[in-house]
């Protein structure tokens, strides 16, 4: 997942932004480059530099953000409390309602992170946490 995406998602159930990224793997693509017309790429939030675009005091590195994908990580909501995660680049950004036919896959992945993801989102987060296995 591009660090870019963080820039138009809103959580679909209280629609706070931004929302917070956890990054727990990060690859590389040094060859990948990309052109644009202006700078920020971003329109609102920066989340690379974890800043609002209105608070940056110089042009943010695009550059080095293109380069980079969120391998795994999670997409938390700190209003609402749910998270969703990042599995093999793609984001699994599901509705409680359909995440339930995956809910196993979802406990698998906090056990397989548990260590590096917030104790908040093992014992508070929705749909589930480890707590509720």
């Amino acid at each position: 997942m591009k660090y870019r995406l963080m820039d138009i998602l809103a959580c679909p159930y209280d629609k706070n932004f931004p929302l917070k990224l956890y990054v727990l793997e990060e690859k590389i693509y040094e060859k990948r480059q990309f052109r644009w017309d202006k700078k920020p790429l971003c329109e609102l939030y920066c989340e690379y530099l974890k800043k609002k675009i209105e608070e940056l005091s110089e042009p943010p590195p695009c550059e080095e953000c293109i380069k980079k994908e969120v391998a795994e990580g999670i997409i938390y909501c700190e209003i609402c409390n749910r998270w969703y995660p990042i599995i093999d680049e793609i984001p699994i950004f599901l509705p409680d309602e359909i995440r339930v036919k995956r809910k196993n896959q979802d406990l698998d992945f906090l056990k397989k992170h548990k260590e590096r993801i917030p104790e908040t989102i093992l014992k508070n987060g929705k749909p589930w946490t480890l707590e509720s296995d």
